[in-house]
């Protein structure tokens, strides 16, 4: 399976996840990495909250982000009013940041697998 289509179904797997709960609804953007303008890959709500996610996947022990990708979604969110977060599935296991809670480095962003038992 290409990298592409593991991404894809990462994000619709998470789409269904927040439909289940009954409280949320989401949607996947097609397109979000090849779009011209700043675009996360999943929108998701309630009455409360809207989340703009930006999705990865990995098999490895960290996640690293470009500046530009927090950039992106940092004004996307900004403009349509939703909240930021990132969310990446490591291995079988999806873990969630706020903007705020990212560890930076000199090149972007850092996010460590918080479950050893999957590594």
């Amino acid at each position: 399976m290409s990298r592409k289509s593991k991404g894809i179904n990462a994000e619709r797997e998470l789409v269904h996840l927040f439909w289940k709960t009954n409280e949320w609804s989401a949607i996947r953007v097609a397109g979000s990495g090849s779009s011209g303008f700043p675009c996360p890959d999943v929108l998701a709500g309630n009455r409360i909250r809207k989340l703009a996610i930006e999705c990865k996947t990995v098999n490895a022990k960290s996640k690293y982000l470009t500046d530009e990708d927090i950039n992106q979604l940092t004004k996307f969110s900004g403009v349509f009013g939703a909240e930021p977060w990132i969310g990446v599935k490591f291995k079988s296991d999806w873990f969630f940041l706020s903007i705020d809670d990212l560890k930076k480095t000199e090149k972007g962003y850092a996010i460590s697998n918080p479950f050893p038992y999957n590594t």
